[in-house]
């Protein structure tokens, strides 16, 4: 598990910077969480729905026609496999059953990309409580799909239409919902982010990706310890579940790829650890992409999961420590590398997982070491704007 001190830091990042009406539900969670999902009876029941109804453990594959283009040994970590189509339902399983013994009626959730929100309606849907998702006016376009899926699955999905109408304004609104409504609403925070007990409690339902990976790989070739496990980076919850069991490990070099969206220089990119500054956003200290007087610079990337202003405390402190390296990845390098697997395996990932890909190039790994790549989710969301880029740019 990851260091983290009783107060919520990972370093000098985390900590719960909260209004005081949200006081009594932090403290709830914080006093209550650890014993509660701890617990026997808790950790059989999560990993009966993990087993049967998310469909884990996910495979591990062995990408042929990859590894031979690029000259080394590469694993997908197919977390696309799960019930949804994404890796976000681990999470989505572990706080809801956490909310039930808390004695919640309602759930309230944020979602960019759309994957969190329908994970988080089909889990209510499941547990039979009221679901209200809110998701940034311009993402509910770029991700209809989703919006569709969560409505089916009975969530009540509200836009939001204020600053640039993405994940940032969508977890402003949800967290403006809970203030109001304290008592009888959980919130599942979809990532790595948030006041304590939220990183440490995301990243311990994600821990399951990397115990996988490390059982499946000693499985299939003697070794439990890859040379390297690449992820995508938005607030990080797929990473920080990729990594948590190799993070001490030193022959493991663990690599998050950021948003870099049209450059880290451009003015419009996403990527926080190359271009953000220490600040508070969203309940807990991290690295934010402001201005010089602290105001939040609206970020932008083609991919709606990836496009937040902010990163998860325990990925600033990973980055700050050095125990993992982050690097930015172009839109145009994320689409590029999208298309590459998809022709190359016949699996189309998600546009965020892409980013991870296209790192694959410049890993410069030798041709005996092994590769394991973070499938997070699944690209059917992301068709229409896999096919207007390419389209725009006569590459079908």
């Amino acid at each position: 598990m990851f260091p983290i001190t009783q107060q919520g830091y990972y370093g000098e990042f985390g900590g719960a910077y909260i209004p005081e009406m949200l006081y009594p539900n932090i403290e709830e969670l914080q006093k209550n969480y650890l014993s509660i999902i701890e617990s026997d009876d808790f950790q059989k029941e999560f990993r009966r729905l993990l087993r049967d109804y998310v469909g884990r453990p996910t495979p591990l594959y062995y990408a042929t026609r990859l590894s031979e283009h690029m000259g080394f040994h590469i694993y997908l970590k197919r977390e696309d496999l799960c019930h949804t189509g994404a890796h976000k339902i681990n999470n989505t399983i572990g706080q809801i059953l956490l909310a039930k013994r808390l004695g919640k009626k309602r759930i309230v959730a944020e979602t960019g990309a759309g994957q969190h929100g329908v994970a988080t309606a089909t889990v209510c849907a499941l547990m039979g409580m009221e679901c209200i998702v809110f998701m940034g006016e311009l993402d509910t376009k770029r991700q209809k799909p989703n919006v569709d899926r969560m409505r089916m699955l009975g969530a009540k999905v509200i836009p939001a239409t204020s600053g640039s109408k993405t994940l940032k304004d969508a977890t402003n609104e949800a967290m403006r919902f809970w203030i109001n409504n304290p008592v009888d609403t959980h919130y599942i925070i979809g990532s790595v982010v948030g006041p304590h007990p939220y990183p440490d409690m995301v990243a311990r339902f994600h821990a399951v990706i990397s115990e996988e990976i490390a059982q499946q790989l000693q499985s299939s070739v003697g070794r439990s310890e890859p040379d390297y496990v690449l992820a995508c980076v938005g607030g990080g919850s797929n990473a920080a579940g990729a990594f948590y069991h190799f993070y001490q490990n030193s022959k493991t070099k663990l690599i998050g790829l950021e948003a870099g969206g049209h450059g880290i220089h451009s003015g419009m990119t996403a990527a926080t650890i190359a271009v953000g500054r220490v600040g508070v956003l969203h309940g807990s200290k991290s690295l934010v992409i402001q201005t010089e007087d602290g105001q939040v610079i609206e970020p932008h990337s083609i991919s709606a999961g990836l496009d937040y202003p902010g990163i998860g405390p325990l990925h600033a402190w990973l980055a700050k420590s050095g125990a993992a390296s982050y690097f930015p990845i172009t839109d145009e390098e994320a689409m590029r590398a999208g298309l590459l697997c998809t022709r190359l395996e016949g699996i189309i990932p998600a546009i965020e997982t892409a980013h991870a890909l296209a790192y694959l190039p410049k890993l410069n790994a030798q041709s005996h070491e092994i590769a394991v790549v973070n499938l997070s989710g699944r690209g059917d969301k992301d068709l229409t704007t896999y096919i207007n880029y390419f389209e725009e740019k006569n590459m079908l």
